[in-house]
């Protein structure tokens, strides 16, 4: 369930079937963790096992941008105060507060930035550690995996969701409590698949030529090119390249050029409201049918069908 509710931050749509919102806390520790505790009011037959998601985040581009996210999705009860939604999540769950309770489905969530996982790194760490490798980013692929809840993982949840800290002391409890999640987590992690050899990728030289090659793509939409042709703007080997590009980007080279080349279509037609011929002609296609094949290709629509059925819904919404 993790899997799919990771695709949606927001935990909305639970399994399909929106469960009533109950309460939150979030907050993010200068030079620490960001975490968010929601609560969901649990009703009906709920079967769902509690289970745990490791998130590895790589960004070549920006590696101060990578991180690591751990989701965990339990159940629980809780006991709602007077104070309703301000009264921390700790307090809130305290079984003597004298209100009836309520099942709740937990979610529960820590990003930890790169820079935070830094302080932990060794230099001369295992260079074949899967551990080294996450703590360090040196894995040059994003990965998910399961987490299995041992009781020692369960046993701070459960202290996360009914402890009754507040303010500063709050802070120092919950990132105590963060960095022992990290542990057991990463404790339990699995070596991912292994990656496709590139050792080219190592040099920060190369890996600029394919970002410069996926800039110009971006920038010259209109412009048709060969990939022998980019790889000689950035002077780059075409193979070198093609495979850099699809490690690095997760597409091909021609998969993302048509993806950008068709949502810029949307663009001038929607936004800008030019005729399909006039898009066709932007974008470089040698006739309006083959730009209408590609689109519909890409949308599932000819681009005459999605212009009406678009001003058909702004009709319709103006009524």
């Amino acid at each position: 369930m993790l899997q799919s509710l990771y695709i949606d931050p927001a935990y909305q749509g639970l399994l399909g079937n929106p469960l009533p919102y109950f309460q939150e806390r979030s907050q993010w520790i200068p030079g620490s963790v960001k975490y968010t505790i929601r609560r969901y009011d649990r009703q009906g037959d709920w079967s769902e096992p509690d289970e745990g998601l490791l998130v590895y985040q790589y960004d070549p581009r920006k590696p101060s941008d990578s991180h690591v996210e751990l989701h965990f999705c339990t159940t629980g009860q809780v006991s709602p105060p007077p104070g309703g939604l301000a009264t921390p999540v700790g307090a809130a769950a305290k079984s003597d507060a004298g209100f009836s309770s309520t099942d709740t489905v937990d979610l529960i969530s820590f990003r930890y930035s790169a820079k935070h996982l830094s302080q932990w790194s060794r230099p001369r760490g295992n260079p074949n550690g899967i551990i080294d490798a996450i703590v360090r980013f040196k894995h040059p692929d994003s990965f998910r995996q399961s987490i299995p809840l041992n009781q020692a993982i369960l046993t701070i949840l459960q202290s996360l969701l009914n402890h009754s800290y507040q303010d500063h002391l709050e802070n120092i409890f919950v990132n105590a409590q963060a960095q022992m999640l990290l542990l057991h987590s990463l404790d339990s992690v699995e070596r991912p698949p292994a990656s496709e050899p590139a050792p080219f990728l190592e040099y920060p030289s190369e890996r600029e030529k394919i970002q410069q090659a996926r800039d110009w793509l971006v920038d010259h939409i209109g412009e048709p090119i060969t990939i022998k042709e980019l790889s000689r703007k950035v002077a780059m080997n075409e193979c070198y390249l093609k495979k850099g590009f699809r490690l690095m980007y997760g597409t091909t080279i021609f998969d993302f050029y048509q993806s950008q080349r068709m949502e810029h279509a949307r663009y001038l037609l929607y936004e800008k409201e030019l005729s399909v011929t006039e898009v066709s002609v932007r974008l470089g296609y040698s006739s309006i049918s083959h730009f209408s094949t590609a689109f519909k290709k890409y949308t599932g629509l000819n681009p005459v069908d999605l212009l009406w059925r678009e001003k058909k819904l702004a009709d319709e919404s103006a009524q």
